[in-house]
């Protein structure tokens, strides 16, 4: 019998006209619809797809929890449990996409499924997505970077202060509830940015300068630092 292919698919930020064809397709195609969380239905990129291609709520779903936390043996068991629900659903001949927001090259908890998926001898591919920072720059009608300037991508949950004063365009992803101290950090360095939280979705709000962006902003919040 055949082994299934896992397919780990990037939705795209949340606005459901930014998922590629691609992406679609293979959801469309697949046997059953992996999604990251413990009730599928809620998550975000499943409502995204669900948004482009409602009859996605007719497949199969397999939700993977994935709680937030640091600890690495929760982190390690979490990713084993979700490998192994997979593999199970592989070993039956079956097509799994594994849906997940932007691009499951970038920050992806995906990412430690497909490489134990891979290790494990089965066949496995990433379909890129929109990522985060491009949509929030595009969304703010503004390059990201130009001429010879650099891009640096930082997730600001850990130590950033050597990283703010690299030089070019810094985006700082994934600050959770250390928000507060980020934007203490650069209002201390005259920093000049951009913020959107819930780019594309429905409860998206834009913050056009440091000092408007709220410390208790949602997970999904992105800031764009220009030199």
């Amino acid at each position: 019998m055949m082994q299934g292919k896992l397919y780990g698919i990037g939705v795209g930020p949340g606005d459901p006209e930014l998922l590629t064809l691609k992406a679609l397709r293979l959801v469309k195609e697949c046997d059953v619809i992996a999604v990251p969380g413990t009730a599928a239905e809620e998550s975000v990129a499943y409502q995204i797809v669900k948004g482009a291609w409602p009859e996605i709520a007719l497949k199969e779903l397999l939700p993977v929890p994935m709680p937030m936390t640091k600890d690495p043996r929760q982190l390690e068991e979490n990713h084993e449990n979700g490998a192994r629900s997979i593999e199970a659903i592989l070993q039956e001949g079956k097509q799994v996409a594994f849906l997940t927001l932007g691009d499951p090259t970038v920050y992806s908890t995906y990412l430690y499924v497909h490489k134990k998926i891979q290790s494990w001898g089965y066949e496995v591919e990433i379909v890129s997505g929109i990522t985060s920072f491009c949509a929030v720059a595009a969304r703010m009608n503004m390059g990201l970077v130009e001429k010879a300037e650099p891009l640096h991508v930082i997730p600001a949950s850990y130590q950033i202060e050597e990283a703010l004063k690299l030089p070019g365009t810094k985006v700082l992803m994934k600050a959770g509830k250390k928000l507060g101290e980020v934007k203490e950090q650069l209002l201390s360095m005259g920093a000049q940015g951009v913020m959107i939280e819930n780019c594309g979705m429905e409860n998206e709000k834009i913050y056009h300068t440091i000092e408007e962006i709220p410390e208790n902003a949602g997970y999904y919040s992105l800031t764009i630092i220009k030199e």
